[in-house]
């Protein structure tokens, strides 16, 4: 499978999101041999936890499945960059790359407002590719924001 084809499992997790109110984020962990490990949405407002974002969530899940902190074969899908909590999650748990779909200007921390998955002062850095189906990804969020205003 290529890395649109996991983006869109990933996009399918954020539009779940989507349905249940969430800021429609997705994610999923994929393993070195093109399985799926796991995939995981935002649930902030489901579980009351700000951290409850859908990259943190599928490291956990995916750290349970294996029964390893270290993710070091997986590449992480996710539908918009993450943010520095998530970011910082990445490389503590050693991912080998994250892809994304959508920068986010405001709390992106792969590239947008700082850099932290090839930060040189860290101890790992990922492989990053952007803007994998980023219109499609884009235009969830905006849809979702949109809705939101007109309530």
């Amino acid at each position: 499978m290529t890395d649109k084809n996991f983006m869109r499992l990933a996009l399918t997790e954020a539009r779940q999101a989507y349905d249940e109110g969430e800021v429609p984020i997705g994610a999923v962990l994929i393993d070195e041999d093109g399985i799926l490990i796991c995939g995981e949405h935002n649930r902030i407002e489901q579980l009351n936890d700000a951290t409850a974002h859908a990259e943190i969530l599928a490291l956990r899940a995916a750290s349970h499945k294996l029964n390893c902190r270290r993710l070091s074969s997986c590449t992480l899908y996710s539908t918009v960059e993450p943010c520095a909590m998530c970011a910082g999650a990445l490389v503590l748990c050693r991912v080998r790359r994250l892809v994304y779909g959508a920068t986010d200007s405001k709390f992106g921390a792969a590239e947008s407002l700082f850099n932290v998955t090839d930060n040189p002062a860290l101890n790992h850095r990922l492989n990053v590719t952007a803007g994998v189906l980023e219109d499609e990804c884009l235009a969830l969020m905006k849809n979702f924001f949109a809705n939101v205003r007109n309530k």
